[in-house]
């Protein structure tokens, strides 16, 4: 998928919603917990219950990895769910892997080609090396980390270099000598809203995936504002205000409802901005 595909899907469900599957086994409803991959059964109810609202999806590997092997296979299955009844989703895996050489080609075979994902997050602290086997697969995205949402993203992300430029901006920068608009995205946090309007006149046209609307307490409006493009340029990420909506057996029914809250919100920004 490239960014006038992705651009076309945006318009077509007047959203750039990405739903983080961050599916904790300790919040799932108790009538799922007799199925054989509960991890799964969850996220199947969320997809069928939201996809039309949805333009992505992002598993957070960390809650499968640490189930194991059923924890991998429940990964596994989500994602064939999606292929095979919902072709059109952009699927992120939300691994934020950052090794090099043989390593990173390995993992770019695994999330690509084994589990075929659209992207995949990366850390770029490591250089080209651990990115550039990401870039090498036709149609795949890597998703660099730039300028995250948590407290600690001061420690190194704000540090200034010796000609005065935060370290996020100098791997935005430098990123954009390795990838292009159609294999590459940033990783710009939804607190960090107004620091949009700056990382865009450096990445005009480059997608952002926006984490933290919702329980992290970032705001649609201001992301909107500083952040979107004239091709919108934007995939904003909710987890768990939408999937942990409700603890019962009607859990997928309050998914949605939040999911649709956010879909209005973004119809309105696109059809201010004349985008569809």
């Amino acid at each position: 998928m490239n960014a006038e595909e992705l651009f076309r899907n945006i318009q077509k469900k007047k959203s750039y919603l990405c739903i983080g599957l961050d599916t904790d086994f300790s919040r799932i409803p108790k009538f799922l917990l007799e199925k054989e991959y509960p991890i799964f059964e969850f996220n199947k109810y969320i997809i069928d219950a939201t996809e039309d609202l949805v333009v992505a999806y992002k598993p957070n590997l960390a809650f499968y990895e640490s189930m194991g092997a059923a924890g991998f296979m429940s990964l596994e299955m989500t994602i064939n769910y999606l292929r095979r009844h919902y072709p059109d989703i952009f699927i992120i895996a939300d691994a934020k892997r950052g090794d090099i050489g043989n390593t990173s080609r390995l993992y770019a075979n695994a999330y690509f080609k084994t589990l075929n994902c659209d992207a995949i997050t990366i850390s770029p602290y490591m250089g080209f090396d651990s990115v550039g086997p990401f870039l090498e697969s036709k149609g795949k995205w890597a998703i660099i980390l730039a300028l995250t949402s948590n407290e600690g993203s001061n420690d190194f992300q704000q540090q200034k270099n010796k000609e005065n430029l935060p370290l996020y901006k100098a791997v935005i920068k430098k990123a954009l000598t390795w990838g292009h608009v159609n294999n590459m995205m940033f990783v710009i946090g939804a607190t960090k809203a107004q620091e949009m309007q700056e990382i865009r006149k450096i990445i005009p046209e480059h997608f952002f995936l926006v984490p933290g609307v919702g329980s992290q307490g970032g705001k649609l409006e201001e992301v909107a504002e500083y952040g979107m493009n004239d091709r919108c340029g934007l995939l904003v990420n909710a987890s768990r205000s939408i999937i942990y909506a409700d603890g019962t057996n009607k859990f997928e029914k309050a998914a949605r409802e939040q999911a649709t809250v956010l879909q209005k919100e973004m119809e309105l920004t696109l059809r201010s901005r004349n985008l569809i």
